[in-house]
């Protein structure tokens, strides 16, 4: 390029040259000529022929919108008789179309250019990070799905990546819907309850934050069924509504789509590691436009978790009471599977699940004779459902008391904190806080291993409240 330059320099033709390659090009040439004497020496309209179509085959240009106003933008330049003339501008034309075509591909292929985000425990979902954008996937929507969401996220001005997605959220985001109560301590931690305006039936909720909104009429009850009123989440026009896999709300994902409200899907009760349902913040985080505030928080109860998981992980065998779990329904005792999450967090805890036979990540069904004969001695009930005291518990169901933890006292249930509604706060709250169950657990089970700690979702039903 330095001799193509100083060519156009030395050459009599330089300075009128330089001028026309800018105003045609726009390539930094420094014209000094004026419009009128670039024509006195372009002006000629001789027929155009090989050169013309080697620039289109090898430029591609000419290809595009609007070819003619191209060729006749550099016509004149290309109808120079001076062949040495035209044989420099040919070259420095083909030099600088390409270094524009590699200057655009270059930028297309930094703005698609994805940097995927490390998950740690967490396997229902991913994220990754473009420029100005974030790409998240839901691929475990629920148990055995085997469709995957995407969902697009762009940051402000961002302009929108190649793709097809499941939704499209526009940062930043101001009002959002959510169906579960388990999504609510997400806005909590990241100082975004003000965002949501809708929630299907909202005596569930325990957060206090939450309830301030409700107070001041800037929440809507979206009915009090399984999943919201669809009508009026239209009506509302939130930037986006979360969608639990738990409810009916599946079903109006096309409805929703056909109004552009961007429903998006929270797979969190898949899973089963108690520190990845936790990391379901980061997705949220994502959406609100707020994920480094997410790895904050979620980094916050994984220290704190493992803290305390340290303090039971060298107990032996002997010293891990026997623990019995679940409660009857119809006649059949519904008990956490042992690879569930539950299961996961009170072995953690230091305790000896009698139903530790029971594969499964979700609730192993069993006849009360099997219960009975295999949980008869069990040390400690933890799980008994939301009883307030052991009378009642007896009373509903007097085969209760042939276990000799009802007989000892030493059922515990997850009761202690409630909503001024009565929705409890260990359902709301649990799923993002597993470190405080965790301490309860231990608690419960090796009190001496946190003398000064005070039980936060658990408490030890009396014989009568």
């Amino acid at each position: 390029m330095a001799r193509l330059t100083n060519h156009l320099r030395k050459n009599p033709l330089g300075l009128q040259l330089r001028g026309q390659l800018w105003f045609y090009t726009k390539f930094p040439f420094n014209p000094k000529s004026s419009d009128a004497r670039l024509g006195t020496y372009f002006g000629c309209k001789s027929r155009l022929g090989k050169l013309r179509k080697k620039i289109c085959l090898e430029t591609n240009f000419g290809s595009g919108e609007n070819p003619s106003l191209f060729w006749a933008s550099i016509s004149p330049i290309i109808s120079v008789k001076n062949h040495q003339i035209k044989e420099l501008i040919f070259v420095i034309l083909i030099t600088v179309m390409y270094s524009f075509t590699a200057c655009n591909a270059k930028k297309e292929n930094e703005q698609n250019l994805l940097e995927k985000v490390e998950l740690t425990y967490a396997s229902g979902f991913t994220i990754s990070r473009g420029n100005n954008f974030w790409e998240v996937e839901v691929t475990q929507a629920w148990t055995g799905a085997d469709r995957i969401f995407r969902y697009l996220v762009l940051e402000e001005n961002a302009d929108k990546p190649e793709g097809n997605y499941d939704a499209i959220i526009q940062l930043p985001v101001e009002k959002i819907v959510l169906t579960s109560t388990t999504q609510i301590p997400h806005l909590d931690l990241l100082n975004s309850t003000e965002k949501l305006i809708g929630f299907p039936n909202l005596n569930l909720i325990s957060s206090e934050k939450t309830w301030k909104q409700i107070d001041a009429g800037k929440v809507e009850d979206l009915g009090a069924g399984p999943s919201a009123n669809t009508e009026m989440v239209i009506d509302l026009a939130p930037d986006w509504i979360m969608i639990s896999t738990l409810g009916d709300d599946l079903k109006y994902l096309d409805l929703l789509a056909q109004a552009e409200i961007p429903a998006v899907i929270n797979g969190e009760y898949v899973e089963q590691h108690p520190l990845g349902r936790a990391e379901w913040i980061k997705f949220t985080g994502v959406l609100l436009g707020k994920y480094e505030e997410a790895k904050v928080a979620f980094e916050q109860v994984e220290n704190d978790y493992l803290e305390a998981e340290k303090l039971s992980a060298s107990l032996t065998d002997s010293v891990r009471p026997t623990v019995l779990s679940g409660v009857l329904y119809q006649d059949i005792w519904y008990a956490p599977g042992s690879e569930s999450w539950g299961a996961k967090i009170l072995q953690n805890a230091g305790g000896d699940y009698i139903f530790s036979d029971q594969n499964g990540t979700g609730s192993a069904q069993l006849n009360y004779e099997y219960v009975l004969e295999n949980a008869l001695e069990a040390d400690f009930w933890i799980g008994s459902a939301d009883f307030p005291d052991l009378e009642t518990m007896g009373n509903t169901e007097p085969r209760y008391k042939a276990f000799e933890a009802f007989k000892a006292g030493n059922v515990f249930s997850y009761t202690q904190k409630s909503g001024r509604a009565g929705g409890l706060e260990y359902f709301e709250l649990g799923y993002m806080r597993p470190d405080l169950i965790l301490k309860d657990l231990i608690k419960i089970l090796h009190p001496d291993l946190l003398p000064a700690y005070e039980l936060y979702f658990y408490q030890q039903l009396d014989a009568k409240k």
